[in-house]
């Protein structure tokens, strides 16, 4: 099973309820990356565009690659109207691309999906010599706030999720540095949202693992998630940290 592939089969889902990420970290990139219209960027798997639009609104020349298809037509129908806007639908890992043309490649929670030694060695082919990689995503973490409650989720998972197939992408992003950048350069911010059990349950919903839940463990599954979360006062509280690993390539 291709996970890549997984959340393509739930484009509106995952456009309305995967978390977005803060301004100050668009606004960290526009400074340090000098976004205008005269720089070109490169976005690697936009999904739905969770950080698309403040990159585009600094009017940079913006190209997004994207594996799915029914992801690059939602993305064509929200920022299409963007004359700086452009997308290619295909395999990042697979795509020829020009050598030093990019003042900027990003990936919002993508690049872990590629191999590091295709990620890397390709993305530093990609930029111009001065240009900088970005790598962000959201780390969520519901058991600090949530002790009792987190207790009670775990037994639901441990009785009924069943999958065929375990997510398994790790990557370590400090190894960037072993494939020619510099002066790596991280960065965090926090931010906290609490949901009812149907929005946390259309939340978890869109991960690659639970889409591919089966019946009858889906229905008793979400079942369970919901009988626990209204049983906690109908609320759980969610702790994101969304980092930034910025890289340059040597000038």
């Amino acid at each position: 099973m291709d996970f890549r592939k997984t959340f393509d089969k739930i484009p509106e889902s995952f456009d309305k309820y995967r978390p977005r990420y803060c301004k100050e970290l668009f606004q960290e990139l526009e400074i340090i990356c000098g976004l205008n219209p005269e720089k070109k960027v490169l976005e690697i798997g936009p999904g739905t565009g969770q950080a698309t639009e403040p990159i585009l609104k600094t009017g940079c020349d913006y190209t997004a690659i994207e594996l799915g298809e029914n992801f690059s037509s939602l993305m064509k129908d929200k920022f299409g109207c963007y004359q700086n806007f452009h997308i290619v639908n295909a395999d990042f890992e697979k795509y020829s691309f020009n050598e030093n043309i990019y003042d900027l490649v990003y990936s919002a929670a993508t690049i872990q999906w590629i191999p590091e030694e295709i990620a890397f060695t390709k993305t530093y082919s990609m930029l111009k010599p001065g240009g900088y990689l970005a790598m962000f995503m959201t780390r969520s973490n519901d058991a600090s706030t949530n002790p009792a409650l987190k207790d009670e989720i775990e037994k639901v998972y441990d009785k009924y999720f069943r999958v065929k197939q375990k997510y398994n992408c790790k990557m370590d992003y400090e190894n960037v540095l072993n494939y020619g950048f510099e002066n790596l350069e991280y960065k965090e911010w926090k931010n906290v949202r609490k949901l009812n059990a149907d929005e946390y349950i259309c939340y978890i919903s869109t991960h690659c693992e639970h889409i591919t839940l089966d019946e009858p463990y889906k229905s008793n599954f979400y079942a369970g998630i919901r009988k626990v979360i209204e049983a906690a006062g109908n609320e759980i509280v969610i702790a994101d940290t969304i980092p930034l690993y910025l890289v340059r390539k040597p000038l």
